[in-house]
């Protein structure tokens, strides 16, 4: 078998089970990084030196990888506290001088005791597609991200706020009135790319009370009645104090196939395949046997996901990026126990971040996207 997916070595290897970059199907994707190797507790330096430093470390990795911060169309940020966005932002707007990359921001609890900011990345190499979309009539965004990024088949969206695109403004209303602005506002960045809810592969989803679940859900339902988007939902704070809810898409115009039926009806499907990628929505292992136990839920997890990779052809060894949601940090080496002896050693690359799920009972989530491997020398997919 011939793996799609290459390892970049860079520095001392990580202690956890992860890969600081993988590249795999025409993207580079980065590991969810801090202003210090996460080995002990961060230095209490301010949040806009720890951006400061995150992104340089980045930018070596990438280097190394044949791409740099300007071929960026993704990033990731997972801040501790909502009064350090301002900060972190000034410091995050000078790595870019052209177009940045789409950008969500959430805020979490992190692994590492006293970081304040932890940044994960997908790139194209060096000179890669990488085009700006915006609709007409909308405005750049005042921070520092685009809305959609396109870099072949795959469309990337920034995390989408109740905001008016024309002049920012932001749509006041409860949980439904702001996912059905979100996803207005989808359907135009969509709609720039010519592409449809159809077209979308991979959403995450974060909402400020687990209370809001089901009424986000009713309105989120509507606007994908067939095939249903890969999907993981948590509940996390938001940069603005006036947002509910902010929702990332994925989407792609390679053909789709639906891996698994939706879960007790909710609108989401275990998995989409579309093209030579894989993208697996957060599973969980909140069985009964497993209440109380990270370590049994986070097999009873990768089992799911094993399943769901095997069901589409794959296996754990083309996995090439995963999102690991603990609601306990201290739960973090009892988890990496599991997802060591699942992976192996070829260890995607993975962001942990500590938040509470949308079920109350589980303790691990955990999302990842897979690239299927090239023909072997017969001609064979491997």
């Amino acid at each position: 078998m011939t793996s799609s997916k290459q390892i970049i070595s860079f520095g001392e290897p990580p202690v956890s089970p992860y890969s600081v970059a993988v590249k795999a199907g025409g993207f580079i994707y980065l590991s969810g990084t801090l202003a210090e190797d996460a080995s002990g507790e961060a230095a209490d330096t301010g949040v806009g030196w720890e951006t400061r430093r995150t992104l340089e470390r980045m930018r070596e990795v990438l280097a190394a990888a044949g791409s740099s911060l300007d071929d960026v169309v993704a990033v990731m940020v997972y801040l501790t506290s909502a009064a350090d966005f301002q900060e972190m932002n000034q410091a995050y707007r000078a790595f870019w001088s052209g177009d940045p990359p789409t950008r969500t921001t959430v805020i979490t609890t992190l692994v590492v005791p006293g970081a304040r900011v932890e940044i994960s990345m997908v790139a194209v190499a060096r000179g890669g597609e990488r085009v700006i979309l915006l609709p007409g009539g909308w405005k750049k965004s005042p921070n520092p991200y685009s809305y959609a990024i396109r870099s072949g088949d795959v469309l990337f969206l920034a995390g989408l706020v109740a905001r008016r695109g024309s002049d920012n403004t932001f749509v006041g209303g409860d949980v439904r009135v702001q996912t059905r602005a979100i996803m207005d506002n989808a359907a135009q960045l969509l709609g720039a790319a010519g592409l449809s809810f159809r077209d979308v592969v991979s959403a995450k989803i974060y909402l400020t009370r687990a209370s809001d679940f089901a009424a986000m859900n009713e309105v989120y339902r509507e606007f994908f009645p067939e095939a249903p988007p890969a999907r993981a939902t948590v509940q996390s704070g938001l940069a603005g104090p006036e947002a509910v809810v902010e929702i990332t898409f994925v989407a792609s115009s390679a053909p789709h196939q639906a891996i698994g039926a939706p879960p007790s009806g909710l609108p989401l499907s275990p998995a989409i395949r579309a093209g030579n990628r894989l993208y697996v929505s957060g599973m969980l292992g909140n069985t009964p046997d497993a209440a109380g136990d990270v370590a049994a839920q986070t097999r009873a997890t990768l089992s799911k996901i094993g399943e769901t990779l095997r069901a589409a052809g794959l296996s754990p060894a083309d996995v090439v990026e995963g999102l690991v949601y603990l609601t306990d940090a201290s739960s973090f080496g009892a988890m990496n126990d599991e997802y060591r002896k699942f992976f192996g050693s070829a260890f995607p690359a993975r962001a942990t971040v500590v938040t509470p799920l949308v079920a109350g009972d589980a303790l691990v989530e955990i999302m990842v996207t897979a690239v299927a491997p090239h023909p072997d020398s017969s001609g064979r997919r491997a």
